[in-house]
């Protein structure tokens, strides 16, 4: 056996790393390590904060990892736990969860100290197929189990091979949708979401929830659900605040987690589209405090009671997002006092909602548009 074999058969005894047969069904509690890349007293202790109505624990700010290169993995995890980073987010669309799986294998921090997330994917929403995908994932991010799953989008697509026996993807098939042909209308919600349930049942994750769900999936989602959805990761920034979704969650003990903060997204963002970070009220709230226009995003988000998933790969912005979570508020320009946005900062925030999503399904499905959310 070598590196390349499944990770999750990997065994660590007093620092020595030795193996035993394969076992698909058995999962380890930790990373296989490397040598360490700093003394431990250079990691941060960044406290998880605590749900007490959904009966976990999650980070408040994790990294994103979508469009983040493959070379870049290793050292762009590394800095993050280095920096204090305590959640990893992750998907097989992602096309990196190999690399990360590699990064992973170098960490000096016990497994039970990082919250690691990733998703199904939608050719994989039969029941049939879900603990498959998830076995796969596990295996390319080489552990043993993970703190959340999430259904990436609540719409199937036609089932293509999991590739089980290596690590990675060999093409891009699992997200390719065809213009809309590859859509599978005969998949329901509750058949995935049931398939999932069983994944807590076996251990293989600790939480599941979902991503891109709008209230009235949610709601229906709820009326059914053995175990209910932990999370719900949907895009959200000052142009498409969706206070409406914020509220229901919040009523239904559903946590939401943000994505696209505020705008970190390469590829997803045309020419003619408006630009957050370069808004005229943000960056004047931002020069006050002697901030950046992303900070205040971020600080907005928590504010809201959100969680918020930021991607980065420069260590200099990783520091900056995690020291809102560590002081709990901005800095000012002033002897570096820390506050918070004030009640008219929030409401001047909320003034520039426009509804504005920059991840438009039905654009991507025009031959069969799903519009999610309409």
């Amino acid at each position: 056996m070598n590196r390349s074999d499944p990770p999750s058969l990997l065994l660590k005894r007093d620092s020595i790393i030795t193996y035993r047969a394969s076992d698909p069904s058995d999962i380890t509690d930790i990373f296989c390590t490397a040598p360490l890349i700093g003394p431990v007293s250079m990691i941060p202790n960044i406290n998880f904060t605590s749900i007490a109505s959904t009966a976990f624990s999650m980070p408040r700010v994790g990294l994103g990892t979508m469009s983040l290169a493959p070379s870049e993995c290793v050292s762009t995890i590394n800095d993050a736990i280095m920096t204090g980073y305590r959640l990893i987010d992750c998907a097989p669309v992602y096309f990196n969860e190999k690399q990360i799986g590699d990064a992973f294998l170098q960490l000096s921090v016990p497994r039970t100290d990082i919250f690691i997330t990733s998703k199904l994917a939608s050719p994989f929403h039969r029941s049939e197929h879900v603990e498959p995908a998830l076995r796969k994932t596990l295996h390319d991010l080489s552990v043993g189990y993970l703190d959340l799953y999430l259904m990436h989008w609540p719409v199937a697509f036609k089932p293509v091979p999991i590739e089980s026996n290596e690590r990675g993807w060999r093409d891009e098939s699992i997200d390719d949708s065809d213009n809309g042909k590859n859509i599978d209308p005969n998949v329901s919600i509750r058949e995935t979401w049931q398939a999932m349930e069983t994944l807590v049942d076996k251990g293989l994750v600790k939480h599941i929830g979902v991503a891109n769900f709008p209230v009235i999936l949610l709601h229906d989602l709820l009326s059914y659900s053995r175990i209910k959805p932990a999370v719900n990761q949907v895009e959200i920034h000052p142009y498409n605040q969706q206070s409406q979704l914020v509220s229901y969650c919040q009523s239904r003990n559903i946590t939401v987690q943000a994505y696209r903060y505020p705008l970190g997204t390469p590829g997803y963002k045309e020419r003619d589209e408006p630009n957050v970070l370069t808004d005229p009220v943000l960056t004047d709230i931002a020069q006050t405090r002697g901030v950046s226009v992303a900070q205040v995003c971020l600080q907005w988000s928590l504010q809201r009671g959100c969680f918020v998933i930021a991607k980065s790969s420069n260590k200099m912005h990783m520091e900056e997002n995690l020291l809102l979570t560590s002081q709990n508020g901005l800095a000012k320009t002033e002897g570096n006092k820390i506050a918070q946005l004030t009640q008219d900062e929030m409401s001047r925030i909320a003034e520039l909602d426009r509804g504005y999503r920059f991840f438009r399904p039905e654009e991507w499905w025009p031959d069969s548009p799903v519009p999610v959310f309409y």
